[in-house]
């Protein structure tokens, strides 16, 4: 198989879709790659990086496209990028098609066969290539909050961790995944006082035991949501439906309950957004207000620390990347966890969420 490897194009977008490593993984199992040139740039790798392990470099991502029978990306494609795409092609990167009807337009259109990082699944249940982005993304966050805090930002003017003898920040983690709990550990390490929300009775257990008493627990419903953004000088969302679009947690009229110039970090914005007042935003621009809430929705959180998250993010998605260059998309029929990764083959939404979500 030819594996192509194109520039990231989308607004501060510095991942990328195979790293040097990765891509001798590739080599050595017999594979040809291809990578336009600068690609690596963002995680500090250089085209003779590439080359030296046996890649060819081309100039543009037209020629990626073109010659490519898979191509591996990060975030999903662009107009621009869709409609190079092809029947018989294979589109191995994340999607986030439930919130995008254009693009899901666009991918059935090409006759590409689209296989999305985020709906993967693994013998546990969970979902292996979103976990270490949400690993990434629920750090940012916190991070992220704090940023927005701060007076000169916008925000309340409070420090997450307090100092002696004035009260930290109280942080509202909504959602136990894995975005949540990496959010609520890092707040914790900054001395926020926190609470985490979900409806699993199970992992509120989990996440008990796991922080020991230094996070409070919470079964989530819209009351004890009320209660607890009323308080709160941080929310974040971190609710994921498997290729669904996120629920709406918060409703507008549910500003009016918290604090003058509370932040809202919104992690599931990929999906449509925790919160009814969340719109995409970007690394340039990433708050905004509504309401005298103050909003941050940046749409590739992990993009602003691309090293990291181009590495994570290859360590997990390698063999099924490997999978799908060796079988072609019969790999999705041969394996139980990457077939609910295929979205869009033979001109159709084949996953059921993500269907559901669209209402084609």
């Amino acid at each position: 198989m030819l594996v192509g490897v194109p520039k990231e194009i989308k607004p501060s977008e510095f991942r990328v879709g195979l790293t040097p490593e990765a891509a001798r993984e590739y080599i050595a199992a017999g594979h040809q790659i291809v990578v336009e040139s600068g690609a690596g740039a963002g995680i500090d790798k250089s085209d003779e990086d590439y080359a030296a392990i046996g890649a060819e470099i081309v100039d543009s991502a037209q020629e990626v496209f073109a010659r490519a029978g898979m191509v591996v990306k990060v975030k999903e494609p662009q107009p621009s990028e869709w409609v190079q795409l092809r029947e018989g092609q294979i589109l191995f990167t994340y999607l986030h098609l439930a919130p995008d009807p254009d693009q899901a337009r666009g991918l059935m259109e090409s006759g590409v066969s689209a296989v999305a990082y985020e709906t993967v699944t693994g013998p546990d249940g969970g979902l292996p290539l979103l976990a270490p982005m949400s690993e990434v993304a629920g750090r940012l966050s916190i991070e992220a909050g704090a940023q927005a805090l701060r007076a000169s930002n916008g925000g309340r003017g409070t420090l997450m961790g307090g100092v002696p003898g004035v009260l930290p920040a109280r942080v509202v983690v909504l959602g136990g995944g894995n975005v949540g709990t990496q959010a609520a550990r890092m707040a914790v390490g900054l001395g926020a006082n926190v609470e985490i929300f979900d409806k699993s009775l199970p992992r509120l257990r989990q996440l008990d035991e796991m922080f020991q008493g230094r996070v409070s627990t919470r079964y989530s419903t819209a009351g004890t949501i009320e209660q607890a953004i009323s308080e709160a000088d941080v929310v974040i969302g971190a609710v994921l439906i498997p290729g669904a679009s996120a629920p709406h947690l918060i409703p507008r009229e549910d500003l009016k309950l918290m604090k003058n110039r509370a932040v809202l970090v919104d992690v599931a914005i990929d999906q449509g957004g925790c919160f009814e007042t969340s719109k995409p935003t970007t690394h340039q621009n990433p708050t905004y207000e509504v309401d005298n809430i103050i909003h941050y929705c940046v749409a590739n959180m992990p993009g602003a620390v691309p090293l990291t998250s181009s590495y994570a993010l290859n360590n997990a998605t390698l063999p099924f990347g490997l999978e799908l260059a060796a079988q072609g998309v019969k790999a999705c029929e041969a394996d139980p966890y990457l077939a609910p990764g295929l979205n869009v083959h033979e001109g159709k939404l084949v996953n059921s969420a993500v269907k559901e979500s669209l209402g084609f």
